[in-house]
């Protein structure tokens, strides 16, 4: 698969990583099969977080995996923390707590990244800084990131940090484009040119930090897939349309979508479905043309000023 650089690291990446929240819904041969396919694909950036099953994905993965050390130089691994029920936690108690659990139940001794999940408002970046050198000095943690965030969020983290936050993870979907529209209805009086992420995809680009789009199928918040959804019969039209073109699926095409736009974004995939896995991987070595990119925009309902 090809490769990028993540953020502002060394670390090179597949540009598609594999998201690890559903796989809980399967047993460990389903589980191996499905890791060993992604491994086959070069899809081995592997996307956890503590809370995902309640630690028990992370479990599950690692007894698919049969994790050893050789297996271990194979991976690259990311997790994150931060969520606690009812509340966020960016103390750093819970931030080294959190990270220890990651490693025991994944048995690694490091993450190549780590991310806060979702933002703290409570959140004391000294206090998070501290946190992150001693994980950093002690190995545990090669890399971090944020999850969520907007571009004053992560200005008034990185403030503190002497690492550089080379990744944020953001919902973005063909459907789901808030920060695509408000940089194309720049000063227009409309809802699409409000915006509700803080220039975050800008911010991004002129700072080096990888955005990771999670869902990327979904519209709303956990709300459907729009691959095959009735309320949006103009897109799927279109995907289907480019997708013959290049014998592929409107599944591979909707993540071409993505890694179309120049940011250069690694999506997480969350699928635990081995062919949808196998279609999603294809559109790593798909380039849509403008023209397209700007049909498939506009085919789900987006207008340009």
């Amino acid at each position: 698969m090809r490769t990028m650089k993540l953020g502002k690291s060394n670390l090179e990446v597949p540009v598609i990583a594999v998201g690890c929240m559903r796989i809980k819904s399967l047993d460990k041969k389903e589980a191996e099969t499905f890791i060993q396919t992604a491994l086959d694909e070069g899809a081995n950036f592997f996307d956890h977080a503590d809370i995902y099953g309640a630690g028990s994905c992370e479990e599950i993965f690692a007894e698919a995996v049969h994790m050893n050390d050789d297996v271990r130089e194979k991976l690259i691994i990311q997790s994150k923390c931060g969520i606690r029920k009812g509340m966020y936690d960016f103390s750093k108690e819970h931030i080294l707590s959190s990270v220890d659990g990651s490693l025991k139940r994944l048995k690694t001794n490091y993450l190549d990244v780590l991310l806060l999940h979702r933002p703290d408002t409570l959140m004391e970046p000294e206090e998070v800084a501290e946190a992150f050198d001693i994980l950093k000095s002690s190995g545990k943690v090669k890399h971090f990131g944020v999850s969520n965030q907007n571009s004053l969020q992560m200005q008034l983290l990185q403030n503190s940090l002497k690492q550089p936050i080379i990744a944020n993870q953001l919902q973005f979907s063909i459907a789901h484009a808030s920060m695509i529209h408000s940089g194309i209805n720049v000063n227009m009086v409309n809802d699409s040119a409000i915006d509700r992420d803080g220039h975050v995809l800008e911010y991004c680009r002129l700072n080096n930090i990888t955005i990771q789009p999670w869902s990327p199928f979904q519209y709303g918040f956990f709300e459907g897939v729009f691959i095959g959804n009735d309320k949006y019969p103009e897109l799927n039209k279109k995907l289907d349309e480019i997708a013959k073109k290049y014998h592929v699926s409107a599944t591979t095409i909707a993540i071409a979508w993505i890694l179309r736009h120049p940011s250069h974004m690694q999506p997480i995939v969350g699928t635990t479905n081995i062919n949808r896995l196998k279609e999603c991987c294809k559109a790593a070595e798909l380039k849509i043309t403008r023209e397209e990119w700007y049909e498939i925009y506009r085919a789900a309902g987006n207008k340009l000023p």
